[in-house]
């Protein structure tokens, strides 16, 4: 079903709208940080690793492929040599790209070899992951340009994830440990955790990612509190479900409010539907980092025991849903984005369906249609990596 404007439940939704922004958030004194955290448990557990490992060690499918594949990538050369910069600097398009892709990229490698080292306990794998989060924490002083916030957002995302394994299971010494915390709490941190209202969802939700996977490292209950209540703000405004009413939900602290400014916001879409993104008639691509996000934050907060799946999971579901059908050959009605999409989702589902199919078991035959054809997942070089070995029918 879908559905087109009027002026008078312009207004009702958005009053709607506004309302319900206030009551997706905590409650006032209340937090959504655990008391203790848990470690490792920036998107993956040590429950979900040991899982992948023993599959890995079965030679059992898609598990070994994806090992397979990450294994003979780049990312886990134990000859790779770090490419430290003591400022980034990122234009749109990390054009100026002074140290943008080398940043993005050394971060996937320590995450990497942090992976490659759980599975093999070999520990040279843990020390080259030891050995670029080192040569970063040892150089790196700032971001600049305008992609500031977004390229800490990516790398911001993977550091964490590479940093839990590393400092919570791997029984060598990691000198440096509080200079890489230190690194993540005063030079990334800052650039992330106040969000993007007014720029496209996938900065903000990435963004968050970072803020989140950050906090848990460091261990900072108000920084988690802050994500989390900025992560269940943008969701709604991120992904339109038909509960919404009329119009999507404005994003949070923007000035963004009129039903113009709104399907502006949502490139010139006027007619929303169950699962739709503000950034499809965009592209897939950017929407497929913003759903990403959306389901890793999702997940470190259950591992946490802090569990936001309930809050999100029917527009995760619809928004999987409605992409993964186009990518699969449904033909593009003339009300959506003009009667024609750009396609190249991206190998980001794993996660989200993992949750929501596997977990919850709930029906997604064209989420699955796609997340199955697109395996093993790799990385596309940004944050995302590896979910296939993390995620594929994890039960933890």
């Amino acid at each position: 079903m879908t559905r087109t404007r009027t002026a008078l439940l312009s207004v009702l939704a958005l009053l709607a709208g506004l309302l319900s922004l206030q009551l997706t958030g905590p409650a006032p004194g209340a937090t959504a940080a655990p008391a203790t955290f848990t470690h490792p448990g920036v998107l993956v557990s040590r429950a979900q690793l040991d899982f992948a490992r023993t599959k890995v060690q079965a030679g059992q499918q898609p598990w070994k492929a994806a090992y397979d594949g990450m294994m003979a990538s780049s990312y886990a050369s134990l000859s790779r040599t770090a490419k430290p910069r003591a400022v980034v600097e990122c234009g749109s398009s990390s054009n100026p790209n002074y140290g943008c892709t080398d940043e993005r990229q050394d971060a996937i490698a320590a995450y990497t070899d942090a992976l490659a080292w759980y599975f093999t306990r070999d520990s040279r794998y843990a020390k080259k992951s030891i050995e670029i989060m080192d040569a970063w924490s040892a150089t790196i002083t700032d971001h600049t340009n305008s992609n500031a916030p977004l390229q800490s957002g990516w790398s911001g995302s993977t550091w964490p994830r590479a940093a839990e394994i590393i400092k919570y299971t791997y029984d060598g010494a990691w000198p440096n440990a509080n200079r890489f915390a230190t690194m993540l709490r005063n030079v990334y941190l800052p650039e992330v955790i106040n969000g993007a209202a007014t720029k496209n969802g996938n900065w903000e939700l990435v963004m968050t990612e970072a803020a989140i996977g950050i906090s848990v490292f460091i261990e900072d209950r108000a920084a988690y509190d802050k994500a989390v209540a900025t992560y269940l703000a943008r969701v709604p405004a991120y992904v339109y479900v038909n509960g919404d009413g009329d119009l999507p939900h404005p994003p949070a602290g923007s000035s963004i409010d009129t039903s113009a400014e709104i399907i502006k916001y949502w490139q010139g879409q006027s007619t929303f539907t169950d699962g739709l993104s503000q950034e499809t008639c965009r592209d897939f691509g950017h929407t497929g980092w913003g759903i990403a996000s959306i389901a890793d934050i999702a997940e470190t907060s259950r591992i946490q025991g802090q569990d936001l799946y309930p809050k999100i999971q029917e527009r995760l579901r619809q928004s999987l849903g409605f992409h993964t059908s186009y990518e699969n050959g449904t033909a593009v009605p003339s009300w959506l984005c003009g009667g024609s999409v750009s396609t190249g989702l991206g190998r980001v589902t794993e996660v989200g369906f993992n949750a929501l199919n596997n977990r919850l078991g709930i029906a997604m035959s064209n989420t699955q249609k796609y997340t199955e054809s697109h395996r093993p997942s790799g990385t596309d070089n940004y944050f995302n990596a590896w979910t296939t070995l993390t995620h594929a029918s994890n039960p933890n």
